[in-house]
């Protein structure tokens, strides 16, 4: 008998971005490479994701990375994504 899945806990970092923008694909691999886990927002394929975004940044740039303590950045460097992972001890 095998004992049931525990239920998914959900990333606590979510990014909304878009393939064809330079500073999502940036920073994907950036989190990709420090195996951080994220829940990813397509712009392109989820209908409310860009509406989303804007409500949370009050902006229209990307990506839009929203952090486990409800803080966000927008269109933030490798070093300013590094340095908050890092006060969130998440790396």
């Amino acid at each position: 008998m095998t004992s049931p899945a525990a239920p998914a806990v959900p990333a606590a970092i979510t990014m909304f971005g878009a393939e064809w923008c330079r500073d999502c694909r940036r920073s994907k691999k950036l989190l990709d490479g420090l195996g951080v886990a994220y829940d990813y927002v397509d712009l392109e394929t989820v209908a409310d994701g860009a509406d989303r975004a804007k409500a949370i940044s009050g902006r229209t740039q990307i990506p839009v990375i929203v952090f486990a303590d409800d803080t966000h950045m927008v269109e933030p460097s490798d070093a300013e994504v590094r340095a908050k992972l890092t006060e969130l001890s998440t790396v």
